[in-house]
């Protein structure tokens, strides 16, 4: 018996290894590793487990990108976040 995984994502993912910090509104910046990237959202891996707020923007300084975003799952310190 084969099984079928439904993919739920509006757009394919790449995977990626990018340096990226989470920048959140006035106050501090988290630095992390983008592990996979779509128009819609990205999945990225911190040092350690944290809080994040509601709203943050996800920046990859070497590629000038810079969105909004929030945190839609998290597994560890692996987070999955969708574009604003």
């Amino acid at each position: 018996m084969s099984e079928h995984i439904t993919e739920r994502r509006a757009a394919q993912r790449f995977r990626v290894l990018k340096g990226g910090a989470i920048a959140f509104d006035g106050s501090g910046i988290i630095t992390c590793t983008v592990r996979n990237l779509s128009p819609n959202g990205a999945a990225v891996d911190l040092a350690s487990c944290v809080s994040l707020p509601s709203s943050f923007m996800l920046v990859i300084e070497k590629d000038q990108f810079i969105r909004r975003c929030h945190a839609v799952w998290s597994h560890d310190r692996r987070i999955g976040l969708a574009f604003d």
